[in-house]
């Protein structure tokens, strides 16, 4: 007997909620802003789109299908299987914040707001009935999106979307060696190293690639490529500048062996789940072994 499909709708709390959690109701919230000349007016229009938006979509899910939500931070806690079609509803980022902890599940990006046009949520709210269908169907088209990795000599691992970093979590000096694959290296002191995806070309990396005459092109998001940077890399009669950005073409990785205390690497942006790294550990980088499935 077939396995029934299971459409898991992902989204964040807005910015009302956060409100209301820290004063305790919405007229405290509402007195504490307009005492800075603030509303919540704009709050409350944003939260009552999304979730008209998580409501159309919701009645669209197949009557024999099963369900489920989760937010944003229960994300590490949620548990994924492989029959489930992942609905993520709200920007951009949030596609980014529940890819790391896919397998190949297909993810339907709907975007919330019809004034924010979305990369990854393209969709309204209005198309997850056919798109649904077009997944039970097996006739639904799928752009497979490049991710990135991170794995420790340990055997530790953590998977991004739109980029990895790694440094000082609160951007002191980051001293390592580095090693291309090419077999060049260099011992380093910086504010740490960024290693993107195609996906992430259009955020922290392209605004990197965008102040660096010279820097390497930019991979597309569905290229087997990665692109590398060194930030505010430091000379000293220890350290050098000279490797300070690259690509990784394939299965080719950047290797760094940390030489101080106190280094991380997280992915895209959440600081929270991250790798803690200690002297002489290395910490290897390239793309992942697995693709965001992301339906179009």
């Amino acid at each position: 007997m077939a396995q029934v499909p299971r459409a898991v709708f992902v989204h964040r709390q807005s910015a009302l909620q956060q409100l209301i959690n820290r004063h305790g109701t919405y007229n405290q919230g509402s007195f504490f802003l307009s005492n800075k000349g603030l509303s919540a007016k704009s709050m409350v229009a944003q939260n009552d789109t999304v979730q008209d938006a998580l409501a159309l979509a919701g009645a669209s899910v197949p009557p024999h299908w099963r369900r489920g939500t989760v937010e944003r931070g229960d994300l590490d806690r949620f548990l994924f299987d492989e029959h489930d079609v992942v609905v993520v509803v709200g920007q951009d980022g949030l596609v980014a914040n529940v890819a790391k902890y896919l397998d190949g599940q297909p993810v339907i990006g709907v975007n919330a707001d019809p004034g924010n046009t979305g990369v990854l949520t393209r969709h309204g709210p209005d198309a997850v009935e056919r798109l649904l269908h077009r997944v039970e169907a097996g006739t639904a088209q799928c752009e497979l999106r490049t991710m990135a990795e991170a794995r420790t000599d340990d055997g530790r691992t953590l998977t991004a979307l739109n980029e990895v970093f790694l440094g000082h979590p609160s951007h002191q000096t980051a001293r390592y060696r580095l090693a291309t694959p090419d077999g060049r290296t260099e011992r380093q002191a910086s504010s740490g190293v960024l290693v993107g995806t195609g996906t992430g070309s259009t955020g922290w990396c392209g605004s990197v690639q965008r102040e660096r005459p010279g820097a390497p092109r930019l991979p597309g998001p569905t290229q087997d490529q990665l692109v590398w940077f060194v930030r505010e890399a430091w000379p000293s009669p220890t350290t050098g500048t000279d490797l300070t950005q690259g690509t990784l073409d394939g299965a080719a990785t950047l290797s760094l062996t940390v030489e101080s205390e106190g280094l991380v690497a997280f992915g895209d942006g959440i600081e929270a789940d991250r790798l803690v790294l200690s002297w002489g550990e290395r910490v290897d980088i390239g793309p992942a072994g697995k693709r965001l499935r992301l339906v179009v």
